[in-house]
């Protein structure tokens, strides 16, 4: 599984973030231990107490550990990867938390420790500690027999098409899916050997070239969005400098923003707002199925859980009763019947323990594969409806380029983008209304 860590402060935040039930489908504080505190708020505010005592301002380090997509993991599986996890890193025994996070029919976990040795009062370093999740990461996909990013199999090969979490939502702002947007500039930037290429094949799938503040050379699109042309073309700057030379002899952005205001017409702005209307004019059908379907899942675990706090206690209750009581319970203690009895009773607890986490267990997989079936619904039109966008901007691109002159009908292609995709009344049918761009 991928794993993604960071020191870092400001317990507060990050107990409001690991608990954001608006972003998360599922969450589930499933272990709090070594602090005091009976909540996550709690137990990091606990944990800054302790360091106010140091000078360590990051005094906790949070992992995220993301299984491949498709993959069913289970407990057992999250717990044995973070155990490894805190003795390659040195935080045996920490206090600890772990938080489940369920979205888009995909299951991860956040694992937190306070960094504070609280007995000599000091940080523990957490030095080169990307290097050794890697080296963790990459035994965990051997070990699970799931196929290895070429990431992890060597560093210097990873998959241009990736995106970090600030692209991901520059993309979610305007409605956009990142792979396609890294998938266009990766092609302009192949297609292109010249200067003049590269600009011609940014216009024509929406962008302009201009001088950016600090990036060198970025694109603009019709709403005034700025994307850095290295960073979402996969190649290093110095690369883009060579091909582009000096980026001064480009309008600078604020430039490049007038421009397209000044020729953005009435008609055109129009147009741009009816790209948003659009994208989103199906998704009520398909969140409202989402919001149901999360909605039922919520009941269901919620039910089980208290099926099982139920049986537990009649069988506790039951377990007990088995032990014997006043002189006979002497009597049986002296004989060793009564040693028999408890370990007896041991030996259930944890076999009924086992099976309610079994029976958990399998309730998450069930409810996950739900998800996915509806989420494969959702990819597949977002993908589609991105492509629409993107087909519209570059005809709007077209005729800012004209000046605003000769401009196209393109009253049908918006209501052909804003048609439902009805392909039959089969099960491909299902789920095919549309979506929010973060269903």
């Amino acid at each position: 599984m991928i794993l993604k860590g960071s020191p870092r402060g400001n317990g507060a935040q990050l107990a409001r973030h690991l608990l954001n039930a608006r972003e998360n489908e599922h969450v589930e504080v499933y272990e709090l231990r070594g602090f005091v505190g009976e909540g996550l708020a709690e137990a990091f505010m606990e944990a800054e107490a302790v360091a106010a005592g140091t000078r360590c301002r990051q005094f906790l380090f949070s992992l995220s550990l993301n299984p491949p997509e498709g993959e069913l993991v289970d407990l057992d599986a999250f717990e044995d990867a973070i155990e490894k996890i805190e003795v390659k890193l040195g935080l045996e025994n920490q206090p600890r938390a772990i938080v489940f996070h369920e979205k888009e029919g995909r299951r991860h976990a956040h694992a937190v420790w306070s960094r504070i040795d609280a007995e000599r009062m000091t940080a523990i370093p957490m030095p080169f500690f990307k290097t050794r999740l890697m080296e963790v990461s990459r035994d965990l996909y051997l070990e699970h027999d799931w196929s290895m990013p070429k990431g992890l199999l060597d560093r210097h090969v990873r998959n241009p098409f990736n995106f970090t979490r600030a692209e991901w939502q520059q993309a979610k702002r305007v409605q956009q899916n990142p792979q396609l947007i890294k998938a266009a500039f990766r092609r302009c930037w192949e297609t292109s050997d010249t200067p003049k290429a590269l600009q011609n094949a940014l216009e024509e799938r929406g962008y302009f070239l201009a001088r950016g503040d600090r990036r060198g050379f970025v694109a603009i699109d019709v709403r005034g969005e700025v994307y850095a042309l290295a960073r979402w073309s996969g190649v290093k700057t110095r690369d883009v400098r060579e091909r582009l030379g000096d980026p001064e002899q480009l309008p600078s952005v604020d430039e490049t923003r007038a421009m397209i205001a000044g020729r953005m017409t009435d008609k055109l702005r129009g147009y741009v707002r009816e790209v948003k209307a659009n994208y989103r004019r199906l998704a009520p059908s398909v969140e409202f199925k989402r919001q149901e379907l999360v909605r039922r899942q919520r009941d269901e675990r919620k039910a089980l859980e208290e099926q099982q706090d139920r049986r537990w206690t009649d069988e506790t209750n039951a377990r007990a009763a088995r032990l014997p009581k006043g002189l006979g319970g002497l009597w049986s203690w002296i004989t060793g019947k009564y040693a028999k009895i408890r370990h007896q009773n041991e030996v259930e607890a944890w076999h009924a323990w086992q099976r309610d986490r079994a029976e958990k267990d399998a309730l998450i997989a069930q409810h996950l594969d739900e998800r996915r079936s509806l989420q494969r619904s959702i990819r597949d039109l977002r993908h589609q409806r991105s492509r629409e966008i993107a087909e519209l901007n570059a005809e709007i691109v077209d005729t800012i380029r004209m000046g605003g002159e000769g401009l196209p009908d393109l009253r049908q292609a918006f209501d052909k983008a804003a048609q439902p995709n009805r392909i039959g009344r089969s099960d491909r049918h299902r789920d095919r209304d549309g979506p929010e761009l973060g269903a």
